[in-house]
């Protein structure tokens, strides 16, 4: 089993942050400093920082209205850290991200596998965003956005954007490019002054206050993992 999946699914923290570990050489295979692509057979002893793995134990899935300034990573280092922030008393890591100048609906657990399944673009899983622009936008604005825009050398995917005022819009992606509702906006001459997301495919925002968390209910879980089958 490669050395990612084998740490995500100890839930110990995802596959993109086993990357980061790696890049830091904090992790080593029966005492030899791992590198990338590197595989685990039964047996295999595997530290992290000199520190043997835990169990993952019960599956843990929290939906987070994230504040603007909090960075969505597992890194401790860095201040400001969504984990420290939740500081939930089991070990959890984010779905994704939803960057630092953002807020909104942001989703972690302790399963790796749920995450690799979410974290696929193929399976084009719908994200919901109400943006607020600084200046008004027109209805080629909207047009524009929704037909695709090229962005970091590619073509974003067609999606669906409705008024909500002359400032505000909704959009839905089923993508997720490295700041992409900023990067489209940009190219239009607009720039995001406000960006909050409030859903993940099934799981809604709805009353949760800034800051606050909440468990998955049975009923949003059992949605999740129909769709992500």
């Amino acid at each position: 089993m490669r050395i990612n999946k084998y740490i995500s699914e100890t839930g110990f923290c995802s596959r993109r942050e086993t990357n980061r570990l790696i890049e830091a050489k904090r992790i080593t295979i029966n005492g030899v400093i791992c590198e990338h692509g590197a595989t685990v057979e039964n047996g295999d002893l595997v530290l992290i920082d000199g520190k043997p793995l835990g169990s993952k134990g019960e599956p843990i899935y929290l939906a987070l209205n994230k504040p603007v300034g909090i960075t969505c990573t597992a890194a401790k280092h860095i201040e400001g850290n969504i984990i420290d922030f939740v500081n939930y008393n089991e070990r959890i890591f984010p779905i994704g991200r939803l960057d630092k100048a953002s807020e909104g609906l942001i989703l972690l657990t302790n399963d790796g596998d749920i995450v690799n399944k979410i974290m696929k673009s193929e399976y084009n899983h719908e994200k919901e965003y109400i943006v607020t622009v600084d200046k008004p936008f027109t209805d080629s604005f909207i047009e524009g956005m929704e037909n695709g825009v090229e962005i970091l050398g590619v073509k974003t995917k067609p999606c669906h954007v409705t008024r909500i005022s002359d400032y505000v819009f909704r959009i839905i992606l089923t993508q997720g490019l490295n700041r992409q509702i900023r990067r489209m906006s940009k190219v239009f001459g607009y720039k995001v002054v406000k960006l909050e997301r409030i859903r993940i495919m099934n799981i809604k925002l709805d009353q949760l206050c800034i800051g606050q968390w909440r468990e998955l209910t049975k009923e949003e879980l059992e949605q999740l993992k129909l769709r992500l089958q």
